[in-house]
């Protein structure tokens, strides 16, 4: 009897632990859920912070990394009556060489009265180039030459208003000359320009600047730069780059 006894406490402690042991269990498995859960929350707020500062960092444009990107696709033009900027752009022509963009009217005089070369200055070193297509009426020309510089790419979708912005070109024949500003509108009321798209940007541009490449934080052609308002400062136009894109397919 008295083993019968001792073998039912034994039982009854037995279940009495493992009660304890699994309702200990639960709540070690409630505190890990709880644990991993916050865990969860945690990463998915610094990834969320992450995301903020690349955002951030991608819209703070830095003028010395930017502007040494893109300087060494940049060049003076001399198309002889003229003088202006054109910079090396787009994809790998299949013949070799690079293709270039510079504004229209900068080479006007010289193709309408049939010349066809232009120089090109970088750095004391002087290349030729060819004027192979234009569009006059948006004001782009495309130029060829048989040397390979580096090639800047389009932007790959729309600046927004207030997007910093940097322009480069050869002002008043000062080449290698850098301007920073903001993208100030987007606009197709300029009068004379008959409805005509424009990239309107606040950094300061003068003659000689005209076919510079527009660029933004991340080095990317935002648009051409072409007219800026006369007896003013800091309202520049650049023709947006997707209009030389379509025009001339080298993007």
């Amino acid at each position: 009897m008295v083993l019968i006894v001792l073998l039912v406490l034994v039982v009854v402690g037995q279940g009495a632990f493992l009660g304890v042991l699994q309702h200990s269990l639960d709540q070690a498995n409630q505190r890990a859920a709880a644990d991993r859960a916050a865990a969860g929350r945690r990463a998915d707020s610094l990834e969320s912070r992450v995301k903020a500062l690349e955002q951030r960092s991608a819209q703070s444009l830095d003028p010395t990394a930017v502007s040494s990107a893109v300087l060494p696709s940049v060049f003076l033009i001399d198309a002889v009556q003229a003088t202006g900027t054109a910079f090396a752009f787009g994809k790998a022509p299949t013949g070799g060489g690079t293709d270039l963009l510079t504004a229209f009217h900068v080479v006007s005089d010289l193709y309408n009265g049939g010349g066809r070369q232009v120089a090109l200055t970088h750095n004391n070193e002087r290349f030729t180039a060819d004027i192979v297509r234009v569009d006059q009426a948006q004001d782009v020309a495309l130029l060829h030459s048989t040397e390979t510089f580096p090639r800047l790419a389009a932007v790959s979708k729309a600046v927004p208003t207030g997007s910093p912005v940097m322009v480069v070109g050869a002002p008043l024949g000062l080449s290698q000359s850098v301007t920073t500003g903001v993208v100030s509108a987007v606009r197709n009321d300029v009068p004379g320009e008959g409805g005509k798209t424009f990239i309107q940007f606040s950094a300061p541009i003068n003659p000689g600047n005209s076919g510079g490449p527009v660029v933004d934080a991340q080095k990317q052609v935002v648009g051409i730069a072409t007219l800026k308002a006369p007896d003013a400062e800091g309202i520049g136009l650049a023709v947006p780059i997707e209009v030389a894109c379509q025009s001339f397919s080298i993007c």
